[in-house]
C-alpha cells in the first residue's frame, strides 16, 4: 500500500526535523527523525576520522530525539566520558531546536583500530559513563541521568536509561550512513545521512507497565529472579521496530512519515507537528567575555600570545580575539 501524504493533507517533516507520533492501538508513543544538511555541517566543521563522525553521528540523532521531548525552553545533554579512544563526546540541545556536538580523541588509538578494521562504536567508547543532563534554566534543578558504558552501544544506552530512571519500556533504532553522489566533471561527493525512531509504551492502566527484575539488585546470591511476561502490545510495537534497517533510516528517498507507514499502517499511526533543528551554536563573544573576566591578571597573562588572547569555540570553531 503506497502512502500518499497529498491525499491525507499532511506535509512531509523533510530532512532536520523530528516527527512525534502516537500508536495509540498499541499504547505506543515515539519520535523519528531524518538528518541531512545540518549533520553534514556539524560533521564537515570538524572534520573528524570517518568512525568518530560516524560515533558522533549516533549521539546527534539520539540527542535529538530525546532533547525534543522538552516541554520548555530548556537544554539537554548528552555527554560521554571513558577510557576509550574517543574520551568525550557532548552534544548540546537547546530548545526548540538548536544542536550543537563536538568529540574528543585519541588520535593514535582510534588510528590503530582502524588499521585493525575494529573501530566499531562500542570499541571507541570503551568503559565509562554517560550523562544525560536537563536543564530546565535559571533558579530551576537541573536533573541528571548516568548510564554505565560496558562495551554497549547507544541504542543499549538509552533502553537501560529508560528502563532503570524512569522505568518507561524504550526500544530505539539509530543509523548513519554516507551517501556517494556523482556531479559531471566533479567525480564523486560524499555526504553524512541519519537517521533514528525511538518509541515507549505508555498505556494508561500502570499495571501494565510491569517488567521483569533489570538484575538482583542486592538481593543475596543465588536469589531467583522474578520473571514476567511482557505486554502483548508492548512486544508487538518492539518486534516491529527491530525490523528497521539502516537503508530505511539513511535513505533520503525513505521519509519519516513512509518508514512509520511501513512500520505502523495496520495499527494506526497518527502524526503530530515536526519540529525542525538547526545547526546553531550558543557562543558570543558576551558570553566569553564575562569567562575571562573571571580570570586573574596573572592568568590572562599565560594565555596571551603576541598581543592576544585567542579562544576558539570547540562546538563551532569560531574564533575570538581579545587584546591582553
Amino acid at each position: 500500500m503506497a502512502l500518499n501524504l497529498e491525499e491525507l493533507g499532511i506535509a512531509p517533516a523533510g530532512l532536520d526535523a523530528v516527527r512525534p507520533f502516537a500508536v495509540e492501538g498499541l499504547d505506543v508513543r515515539g519520535r523519528s527523525v531524518a538528518f541531512g544538511p545540518v549533520l553534514q555541517s556539524i560533521l564537515d566543521r570538524h572534520d573528524y576520522p570517518e568512525p568518530v563522525s560516524r560515533l558522533l553521528a549516533e549521539a546527534i540523532v539520539l540527542a535529538s530525539l530525546l532533547g525534543t521531548s522538552l516541554k520548555f525552553d530548556g537544554r539537554f545533554t548528552l555527554q560521554t566520558q571513558t577510557q576509550g579512544p574517543v574520551s568525550m563526546l557532548v552534544v548540546d540541545f537547546a530548545s526548540p531546536d538548536a544542536i550543537r556536538a563536538c568529540a574528543t580523541f585519541d588520535t593514535g588509538r582510534v588510528e590503530a583500530l582502524m588499521k585493525a578494521g575494529k573501530a566499531t562504536p562500542e570499541a571507541l567508547l570503551g568503559h565509562g559513563h554517560l550523562a544525560m543532563t536537563i536543564d530546565q534554566g535559571q533558579h530551576m534543578q537541573r536533573y541528571q541521568g548516568l548510564v554505565e558504558l560496558d562495551g554497549i552501544s547507544l541504542e543499549e544506552v538509552a533502553r537501560r536509561y529508560f528502563d532503570r530512571s524512569e522505568q518507561i519500556p524504550t526500544e530505539v533504532r539509530l543509523g548513519v550512513g554516507e551517501l556517494y553522489t556523482r556531479k559531471e566533471g566533479e567525480g564523486h561527493a560524499k555526504s553524512w545521512t541519519a537517521g533514528g525512531i525511538l518509541i515507549q509504551f505508555l498505556p494508561e492502566a500502570p499495571e501494565r507497565l510491569r517488567q521483569a527484575d533489570i538484575d538482583p539488585g542486592d538481593a543475596p546470591a543465588g536469589t531467583q529472579m522474578h520473571e514476567m511476561e511482557e505486554d502483548d502490545a508492548w512486544v508487538e510495537a518492539k518486534a516491529l521496530v527491530d525490523t528497521v534497517q539502516d537503508i530505511e533510516l539513511t535513505d533520503p528517498e525513505v521519509s519519516v512519515e513512509m518508514l512509520l507507514f511501513r512500520l505502523f499502517h495496520e495499527r494506526g499511526v497518527r502524526l503530530f507537528d515536526p519540529q525542525p533543528l538547526s545547526d546553531k551554536c550558543r557562543c558570543s563573544r558576551e558570553k566569553i567575555e564575562g569567562v575571562l573576566s573571571g580570570f586573574s591578571a596573572e592568568e590572562k597573562d599565560e594565555m596571551t600570545v603576541d598581543g592576544q588572547i585567542v579562544v576558539t569555540c570547540e562546538f563551532c570553531n569560531a574564533k575570538y580575539e581579545f587584546d591582553g
